[in-house]
């Protein structure tokens, strides 16, 4: 118990730390007002980006389930 206790204690002032060091950086360097120079041509192509690798990500992963329930992934013994 008091491993995981020491490890969850860890991870977190790992996790706090990075988030430290990432929101210095951030603000260090104005990137709070780049965010919103961005044109709409931007944002389109920013928003076409994710919704894209989003349906990609989701369909193939549907291939693998649809691919693995079918026995299509299953050794063939006559081989």
């Amino acid at each position: 118990m008091k491993g995981i206790l020491l490890a969850l204690l860890v991870m977190g002032a790992l996790l706090a730390g990075s988030v430290w060091v990432s929101v210095y950086i951030w603000t260090s360097m104005d990137g709070g007002e780049i965010a919103f120079a961005m044109s709409w041509h931007g944002w389109l192509a920013l928003t076409l980006g994710v919704v894209l690798t989003a349906a990609l990500g989701v369909g193939l992963m549907a291939l693998v389930f649809h691919s693995s329930r079918s026995g299509h992934d299953d050794l063939d013994d006559d081989v």
